[in-house]
């Protein structure tokens, strides 16, 4: 087995070396073990594991095969060892690499930070059971209740990273004001989803504030949604993983990574965060909305 370049998008590469430390993990091997099994050094399985080097998807397909993963498993890891050769990084549903096989899911498990502006719906860490229902069939027509019911189960689960005991992330959010006057999933469904986001409002790793629609013209107009997830420091104070930029469409999931990228979303986002309501100010307008909305 040889080792590939190290060119190519990051983001790919770390998400291939995040599932591969968690399937040997899950397969009871420690570094120095898979390292013999595969004839390789220690230092390769951690340069793998954290994104250091990309990998040709035979090899993926043989570490799979020792960890003991699934077909599925192995045949989504094994699409994203072909991306991380891409010089961009563009993650396209139901390409190479399964639609329900979701690669943001690792990173947001891993960030410690999130900067996050959105414009037109609820953050899927923030949805009520019956906001996520409603958004999630209107993204998938004619797909089955099992499948919906499966699809909100995983959205909700995912929400218990926000009050986890060990090191919860830090969020700034902004809400565009126009996602607390939609009234998505009916009147009822709506007040109950500005209530969940009051008190979400009042947890410590939590700043939230709303873009009034007085604000005018601002960044987050020309920018749309999107995120910018920050990872934990290392001993000497120093990322362990550079920022990404998340920004997700119809068609497929955008990852940044590049300097240059992060620091324009950073641009945009200290924009956004100043032309917002403050945290109390904006606490305020969306206990209005429920009210108005609950008349």
């Amino acid at each position: 087995m040889t080792e590939s370049a190290t060119t190519g998008s990051t983001v790919p590469r770390r998400q291939l070396g995040r599932y591969l430390r968690d399937l040997r993990n899950q397969a009871r091997l420690n570094v120095r073990a898979a390292a013999a099994r595969f004839e390789w050094s220690e230092a390769k399985i951690w340069r793998i594991e954290t994104g250091q080097t990309s990998l040709r998807s035979l090899d993926v397909e043989t570490m799979c095969r020792i960890y003991g993963a699934s077909q599925e498993v192995t045949e989504a890891l094994m699409g994203l060892a072909k991306e991380t050769k891409a010089r961009g990084w563009w993650h396209s549903y139901g390409d190479v690499i399964p639609e329900g096989f979701d690669v943001y899911i690792g990173l947001e498990e891993a960030a410690s930070r999130f900067a996050w502006y959105e414009s037109e719906l609820m953050p899927g860490l923030f949805q009520t059971e019956d906001y996520a229902r409603t958004v999630i069939r209107a993204d998938k027509p004619g797909v089955d209740d099992t499948q919906i019911e499966q699809r909100v189960h995983v959205r909700i689960a995912r929400q218990a990273l926000l009050t986890r005991v060990t090191d919860p992330p830090t969020l700034q959010v902004v809400l565009n004001e126009a996602i607390l006057r939609r009234p998505v999933g009916g009147e009822k469904v709506m007040v109950r989803q500005l209530d969940r986001l009051v008190e979400l409002g009042e947890l410590p790793t939590v700043s939230l504030r709303v873009m009034p629609f007085s604000a005018g013209l601002h960044y987050g107009i020309l920018s749309a949604s999107f995120q910018i997830l920050r990872f934990p420091l290392n001993g000497n104070g120093q990322e362990t993983e550079p920022p990404t930029v998340y920004v997700e469409s119809l068609t497929g999931a955008l990852y940044l990574d590049k300097p240059h990228e992060i620091n324009r979303y950073d641009t945009a986002f200290a924009n956004i965060w100043e032309s917002s309501l403050d945290e109390r100010a904006s606490q305020e307008l969306i206990s209005q909305a429920a009210r108005e909305l609950g008349k």
